[in-house]
Order: structure tokens, then C-alpha cells, then sequence
């Protein structure tokens, strides 16, 4: 095998690359640098360490509220609708309401002793003892049995086409811009923190051998949130007002739809979005926004151990 020839003495050669004779120099450093090392600049090109250094010294563009601010702002909200949806695909295609992912996921205070096939359950069997001596049925653990994860897993669930696309729409519709107010990662916690204010309602308030399902609670912490950050700027919250109405007279009205979950996680919503939106400005926003969010995470946790001490 050849070996490429050296360059000739007094010919400039890259300084990562000793062999290869270059012409080029870093626009920011001055050192020769080879094709392979070449970066694009503003001007001219760079050598990677100048252009590492570069994004070390850069101070990356921030939100209002103190969040870094997203390139794209719907990935998260895009995310957030592919998990609801790929979890009711798998709750169609394993029987609906049967489905054993939707007995696991759905908000189910103290379990329920289930027809085997989902067509319903038998109110007043309520230990696991006395299911299992009545034939045909199974019993399906619920938060006071221990299923916490059930608290986080109920919003992404839904079993009814109507209810996925109406949640979906209203998270597409809402999340993007909350986001681009707030920042990727504060949305996300006060997404899932809204949905577990919603949850821990639910579990106080909702019929304890029923089970409840629904993004809607994250999404009415939304509306909360985005009414919250339209007051703070001294936008226009007629608009956002009249939204929260008819869907108060939706709630209220329709049945079988689950009010204490929407109350929780507006309610949610509020405190949460309160707390980022207005933390003082300085230095110590970051530390005071996440001593509130774990504040806020910790007084629903002491609720929901308190339901479960009282109904165990």
C-alpha cells in the first residue's frame, strides 16, 4: 500500500491532520484545518473545537417564563397525542372495554369485581375474597390496592372514538402555544401534574367502583394554564372564559362524564401555571419554579395516600 506523499516544508498543514496540506484557516481561531474539518460559519468555515466552544459561550434563547424555547413546538404535544392514541389502538384491538390494558389503566378507586368478558361488574363485591366466588368474574385491583400507576395511566386512556378526538383536538389546538410560552420541559410538567391534580379529584370524589378514563383532565389544566398566562400578558380572556363555559355546561350536562376530573385539573392548571408564570424574575426563577412544582407534586401525593388511608 502507498502512502500519500508529505507536503512540502513551509506548506500549511491542518493542525488536527499534520498530513494534509491546507490552505483554509478557522475564521475564529486562525489555524489551517483540512476538508473533514471544516465547519459552516456565518462567515468562512470553523474547526470543531471552536465551533464546540461556540455552543458552550452561546446563551441559548429562553422563553418568558424562563423555559428554553422550542424549535418546534408541537413535538411534545405530537408525542403526547401519538401515546393516547397508540394506547387505545391497543385497548380496540384487545376488546374495548374488556380489554385487560383497560382494566389496568383506567382510574379505579377500590377495584372492582369484573364479568369476564367487560360487560360490567358487580357493585358491592368489593375484596378480591369474595370476587373470586362468584363465577365468571375477575378481579380488577384499583388505586387503594396498590395500582398508583393508574392515577398517570387514566389520561392516557380512552376507549370511545368521540372522546379520543375531541381531547386530541383540544390538546393540538392548545399545547403548541402553551409550550411556546413556557418551554418543553415546564409544559410537560404542568401537562402530567394537571392530569394527576384531575386524578387525585377523581379519587376522592368520583364513585369509588367506577372506573375513569380521559386526557381530559391534562387538557382542562391546559385551558387553566392558557387563562392564567392571557391575564399575566393583559390579553383578552373573554374568549378563553366563554371556552370554559360550554365546557362547563358539557360537563354538568352530559352524563357519564366525569366532573371531578375536569374541576381537578383546571383547578390544577391554575396553581401550576401560577407558579411558573409567576415566579420572580432573576437567577433563582428556575430554583423557585421547581420548589413549586415539587410542593404542588407532593400535596397531591399526601391527598391521594390520605383517600387511601380511608378507604382502606
Amino acid at each position: 500500500m502507498t502512502q500519500p506523499p508529505m507536503p512540502q516544508a513551509g506548506v500549511p498543514t491542518c493542525y488536527r491532520h499534520p498530513g494534509r496540506e491546507s490552505h483554509i484557516r478557522c475564521q475564529r481561531c486562525g489555524r489551517p484545518i483540512c476538508p473533514d474539518c471544516m465547519r459552516d460559519a456565518a462567515v468562512g468555515f470553523q474547526c470543531p473545537e471552536c465551533v464546540a466552544e461556540g455552543r458552550r459561550t452561546t446563551r441559548q434563547a429562553r422563553t418568558a417564563y424562563g423555559g428554553l424555547r422550542p424549535t418546534n413546538a408541537s413535538i411534545t404535544t405530537m408525542v403526547l397525542i401519538g401515546l393516547n392514541v397508540a394506547v387505545f389502538a391497543m385497548i380496540q384491538l384487545t376488546g374495548r372495554y374488556g380489554s385487560r390494558l383497560y382494566e389496568l389503566f383506567a382510574l379505579t378507586p377500590t377495584g372492582t369485581c369484573s364479568v369476564s368478558d367487560g360487560s360490567g361488574y358487580f357493585p358491592g363485591v368489593t375484596s378480591e375474597g369474595l370476587c373470586s366466588t362468584v363465577a365468571g368474574t375477575r378481579w380488577v385491583p384499583g388505586v387503594v390496592d396498590g395500582s398508583y400507576w393508574q392515577l398517570v395511566t387514566t389520561m392516557f386512556t380512552h376507549v370511545e372514538i368521540w372522546h379520543i378526538g375531541l381531547n386530541m383536538l383540544a390538546l393540538y389546538m392548545l399545547g403548541p402555544q402553551i409550550e411556546l410560552a413556557v418551554g418543553r420541559v415546564r409544559f410537560l410538567a404542568l401537562y402530567l401534574l394537571s392530569g394527576l391534580a384531575g386524578s387525585a379529584l377523581v379519587y376522592w370524589l368520583a364513585d369509588p367502583e367506577g372506573s375513569t378514563v380521559g386526557a381530559s383532565t391534562a387538557v382542562f389544566g391546559l385551558m387553566g394554564a392558557l387563562l392564567v398566562i392571557a391575564h399575566k400578558v393583559g390579553g383578552d380572556v373573554q374568549q378563553i372564559l366563554l371556552l370554559l363555559a360550554v365546557n362547563a355546561v358539557i360537563t354538568f350536562t352530559i352524563p357519564n362524564v366525569s366532573w371531578p376530573g375536569h374541576l381537578g385539573g383546571f383547578l390544577g392548571g391554575v396553581v401550576i401555571s401560577g407558579v411558573l408564570v409567576y415566579a420572580p424574575r432573576g437567577p433563582r426563577r428556575a430554583a423557585f419554579q421547581a420548589c413549586g412544582l415539587v410542593t404542588v407534586t407532593a400535596l397531591l401525593a399526601l391527598a391521594v395516600i390520605a383517600r387511601s388511608a380511608a378507604l382502606a
